[in-house]
């Protein structure tokens, strides 16, 4: 049995780890057929228009298709969509980076350091944490970026509802060097010897866990470095220990591809995916991107984040786009990202299940405010005595 076959070994070592077999995933071509919704497939990727996405999904049976679609092509297929003009309104776009750029001139002030997963600390602008910084700072900006539908659309059919947003701002100035190659969160994140400690089962549960995402806040010319992807390598098992091994680095090194992408294109992926931010030849463009890691209601996200205060922060906004005549979508979407959707876990003698089988979560609770129409006082008095019932 092929040790990429589900349900071949319990356990994976560095012997499974066979670029031959490796090869014959990777050098499969993406069929044009098994993407009717895409616009085009280029170097292996399917990319959809987001216009004409959004005419698919106007209905249940649609959007559930499109969906469909989706997860086939993060699971099986090339495990990378790229959504072309996902953010269509370019202020919005350019909203956001101004308030990154501001988040970046606060903590250069700082001095300290900024450290990277996959490159040279200091190499790049990184921001940890960038939502719920950007979310009590400038929360109406953060109301209408994160109210996209296409991040929706795709988070839902990869994770279910309940998924959790972070982010973080990555810019790499001209001249920043590549990433090394990689595959991303969970497992991603251990030594080949940690991730060799866990069973096989939990290399291929690890990846339906997190929808990795990369939205462009510029243009991104090729020489600008925008990431390199190795297409159809997320089906390899035992990746979590090949992709750190030298044969494959200079493989990836060899055959990745890289699509330009034009401001408010949206990249998202498999984290499972062997990937790597490029090499910025440029000597002007400062490459933003926006970074998402949008978990699983069952997982562990990567970052702690004040939900509470960005919930606190957001709401007088959403009372007021409510007020304006915005879609219930809207206002769901942004709560969405603010809000814990997940009850637990929480203290179940404090926080005991009423009307169902869970508590409310603080989503829910957020909801029902804007709803009904609380004050600001109200929601943060009910948000405070739902943090303490939740401790142990």
């Amino acid at each position: 049995m092929s040790p990429t076959a589900p349900g071949a070994r319990t356990w994976l070592t560095e012997a499974d780890c066979d670029l031959a077999a490796f090869r014959s995933l990777v050098e499969q071509r993406t069929d044009a057929a098994d993407h009717p919704s895409a616009e085009r497939i280029e170097q292996n990727v399917p990319l959809y228009d987001s216009e004409r996405l959004r005419t698919l999904t106007a209905t249940p049976e649609g959007r559930q298709s499109v969906q469909d679609e989706f997860v086939r092509t993060l699971l099986d297929g090339p495990g990378i969509v790229v959504l072309k003009r996902a953010f269509a309104d370019a202020a919005v776009v350019d909203g956001m980076s101004q308030a990154f750029r501001t988040l970046i001139d606060e903590e250069r002030g700082t001095g300290g350091a900024r450290g990277d997963h996959f490159a040279r600390p200091g190499a790049n602008d990184r921001v940890w944490n960038a939502l719920d910084k950007v979310a009590v700072r400038a929360p109406e900006v953060f109301a209408d970026y994160y109210a996209n539908d296409m991040i929706a659309l795709i988070s839902e059919a990869w994770l279910g509802p309940a998924y959790q947003v972070t982010s973080q701002v990555n810019v790499v100035n001209p001249g920043g060097a590549a990433q090394n190659v990689h595959r991303d969160y969970h497992l991603g994140f251990l030594s080949r010897q940690q991730a060799a400690a866990y069973p096989a089962h939990v290399h291929r549960l690890s990846p339906v866990l997190t929808l990795q995402g990369a939205v462009a806040h510029c243009d991104m010319p090729v020489e600008s470095g925008p990431t390199l992807y190795l297409p159809h390598s997320q089906k390899f098992e035992p990746g979590y220990l090949a992709w750190r091994l030298p044969q494959f680095v200079e493989y990836f090194d060899a055959h990745h591809v890289q699509l330009p992408q034009e401001k408010g294109d949206a990249a998202f992926f498999n984290p499972a995916l062997f990937h790597a931010a490029g090499y910025n030849r440029t000597t002007g463009i400062r490459r933003m991107a926006n970074l998402l890691q949008i978990s699983s209601a069952f997982g562990r996200a990567m970052e702690s984040v004040d939900r509470e205060a960005m919930a606190n922060a957001l709401f007088p906004v959403m009372l007021r786009r409510k007020a304006e005549g915005v879609p219930e979508d809207w206002l769901r979407r942004v709560i969405a990202v603010t809000a814990e959707g997940y009850p637990f876990p929480t203290n179940l003698d404090l926080d005991p299940p009423v009307d169902g089988l869970a508590p409310p979560s603080q989503a829910d609770t957020v909801w029902q405010a804007v709803t009904e129409g609380w004050t600001p006082g109200r929601l943060r008095e009910e948000l405070q005595a739902a943090a303490k019932r939740r401790q142990s």
